[in-house]
């Protein structure tokens, strides 16, 4: 059945199922107060450095989640690939920022993943284009109907496979997961379609921290998610795994290896 969904369903965004959460962050605020003791006061960690991570680390526990559809096909991606974006400048006419990251926390710590993330998000803060900016600024100074083509042409080359790894590697929507924390702009998480163009089969959206009727700090996390890639039971396990790294910050300074460990005692 799995196989035969991608005829059933050939359109990514005719196969969605939505999964909503709401995470009590207390231990993880509480969390990120002790640990920005020991961190460059420039460089602290945010929530959303440990959503991002958590997600890294439930590609690594759970990898069938790192799947996609394209020709027809259902593939296995080679390595974790996170998209997340940000704002340039936080105004409403700051320019929208995606970047993509390989995800690695087998090797990776909670700390070099933040930093990671830092070295990649600045230089796009101070103006320097990302490859996948510099290809759309390119298309974007040709005639509309010559860029309507070319992006057509693209499409037809990436159904057969035959797109170049140097146009996929840094397109940020070929990817295992994008994530937006609406949540820096003070606004509630929703769900967000998928793009038909691309690998990525889920969307991640983080909203703003705010308290339960007892008080209690939380964020609700929207998921989208193409279920051609895989069924909603192992999702589920993947997403509760996210909450649960979140809601006990801890375990996100275990590798993947220990958090297995763990899980068989």
């Amino acid at each position: 059945m799995r196989r035969m969904l991608p005829h059933v369903s050939p359109r990514r965004n005719e196969s969605l199922f939505y999964l909503p959460d709401a995470i009590e962050v207390e231990a993880a605020l509480e969390f990120l107060e002790k640990h920005n003791a020991t961190r460059p006061a420039d460089r602290p960690a945010t929530l959303f450095h440990l959503l991002l991570h958590s997600i890294g680390q439930g590609i690594a526990l759970l990898p069938r989640v790192n799947r996609f559809v394209k020709g027809g096909r259902l593939w296995q991606r080679r390595g974790a690939y996170v998209t997340f974006s940000a704002k340039r400048e936080m105004s409403n006419s700051g320019a929208l920022l995606t970047i993509k990251r390989r995800s690695d926390p087998d090797h990776e710590s909670l700390d070099e993943m933040i930093d990671g993330v830092y070295s990649l998000l600045r230089p796009a803060r101070r103006g320097v284009e990302t490859t996948s900016e510099k290809e759309t600024n390119l298309l974007l100074r040709l005639p509309n109907v010559l860029t309507g083509s070319l992006v057509r042409a693209a499409e037809l080359l990436d159904r057969f496979g035959l797109l170049p790894l140097a146009m996929i590697e840094p397109d940020p929507m070929f990817s295992t997961v994008f994530v937006a924390n609406l949540g820096s702009v003070g606004l509630d998480a929703g769900f967000h379609h998928l793009w038909e163009r691309g690998t990525c089969s889920a969307f991640c959206v983080m909203g703003r921290i705010k308290p339960d009727p007892s008080g209690r700090r939380m964020v609700n996390v929207t998921w989208t998610w193409d279920e051609r890639a895989e069924d909603g039971l192992y999702v589920s396990g993947y997403t509760n795994g996210v909450k649960e790294r979140l809601e006990s910050p801890e375990l996100l300074l275990a590798s993947p290896s220990e958090l297995r460990e763990r899980a068989d005692r």
